[in-house]
This record gives C-alpha cells, structure tokens and sequence, in this order.
C-alpha cells in the first residue's frame, strides 16, 4: 500500500516550522548535530519529555527525512539516531536561533551584575 503523500503549505516558512514546529523536535536536532547518539542519549540531554513523546518525535523526523534510524540486533535493542543531510541542513537554522536567543539574554538578563530582571529600553 502507497504512503499519502504529505500536503506541504505554499509558505516556505510554514514548511519549515511544519518540519521542526515542536520544541522537542528542535532540541533533537541540536543534540544530534555533533552526532550520532542512542535512543537514551537523547532522552537524558533533552530532559523532561517522556518516552512515549521522544518516540513520536523520533518517528515523525524519521518520515520526513530528517533523522535514520538504525537498529542493532541485540537483546536489549541498540537503536541510534543520526541527521541526514537534510537534517544537517537546518543548521544554519538553528545556529541563527542559538543566536538569537544569546542576544536576547544579553539584553534582557545581563549577568555583568548578576541581576534577573528584564530591562526595557
């Protein structure tokens, strides 16, 4: 049986966020740009999301070509996940949200003098 084939929006913003619209799913992205890493790996570096949540995420990336997945036949299961090249692609992506979010701190919360409080200009 065919796959549906997935209607993208005419936006190429929107395609991209319909790609990477999860917070989970940029945060997996980040900790798999240096490389490969074990389904475990990444749930420990990403935190508090749940097994049921990372697998979903994993899969979805998976289907649209962002992420392998390989699985060794071990008992237990070795799974590791790696970016493909179009993974890899989103770097520069996430690379201007990386700084993006060190300028606003700098900002918002300069830590020269330790405080917290967001300035406004």
């Amino acid at each position: 049986m065919a796959e549906a084939v997935k209607e993208l929006p005419a936006c190429p913003v929107e395609t991209t966020l319909t790609m990477i619209s999860d917070k989970w799913k940029v945060l997996i992205l980040r900790d798999l740009l240096p490389g490969t890493k074990r389904f475990g790996e990444l749930k420990k570096s990403i935190g508090h999301v749940s097994q049921k949540v990372l697998t979903a995420q994993l899969r979805e990336m998976e289907q649209n070509g962002l992420l392998t997945r390989k699985v060794y036949p071990e008992v237990p299961p070795k799974v590791e996940y790696t970016l493909t090249d179009l993974g890899y692609s989103l770097k520069p992506i996430l690379d201007a949200m990386r700084d993006w979010g060190d300028a606003y701190k700098a900002r918002n919360y300069p830590s020269e003098n330790g405080q917290s409080s967001i300035k406004t200009t």
